[in-house]
């Protein structure tokens, strides 16, 4: 079995199309997917906000390697182009977690390194798994305890979007 969480984010043209097109991506192995929420940037603030979800998936054909082609696929089926590091992107597809698996492959690294510090992962993961843990970091529900409340309040749920 090869569960993985999957963080997704747009802040070019449809947003909500490019979500809806990373998980439609992969929706035959979905197990749940978050409302959708939205964020101002982060590292480059000067671009449009961005509408985050969080996805979790599980195929027992795909190990990490295979999650992380599979978002590197969407994002390039969105038309994403890598120019500046965290500027704006048509999707942006993280590999946050898969299974117990930790790499330090600077290709992909897990978990995700900004997950103990992003409220705009944290809180769609605790929407449908409130029992997240990150791994060598602790409970999910701990680690936004520890944020600071404005970066707890910059996700704000967007109730009529929706991604499933």
């Amino acid at each position: 079995m090869s569960r993985a969480v999957l963080s997704l984010g747009s802040n070019l043209g449809d947003r909500l199309g490019y979500l809806r097109s990373a998980v439609d991506a992969v929706r035959p192995a979905l197990v749940a997917v978050s409302g959708v929420y939205e964020t101002k940037a982060w590292g480059v603030e000067d671009q449009p906000d961005f509408l985050n979800a969080l996805c979790i998936v599980d195929d027992p054909a795909r190990d990490h390697w295979a999650w992380l082609r599979a978002g590197q696929a969407a994002e390039q089926a969105a038309g994403r182009v890598r120019e500046l590091r965290w500027g704006p992107r048509t999707l942006d597809v993280d590999i946050v977690t898969v299974q117990d698996v930790t790499s330090d492959d600077p290709e992909l690294l897990l978990p995700h390194p900004g997950t103990p510090d992003r409220a705009s992962v944290l809180i769609p993961w605790l929407e449908i798994d409130p029992d997240a843990e990150v791994p060598g970091h602790g409970r999910a529900a701990d680690l936004l305890a520890r944020l600071p409340e404005a970066d707890r309040a910059g996700v704000v749920l967007r109730p009529g979007l929706t991604l499933s």
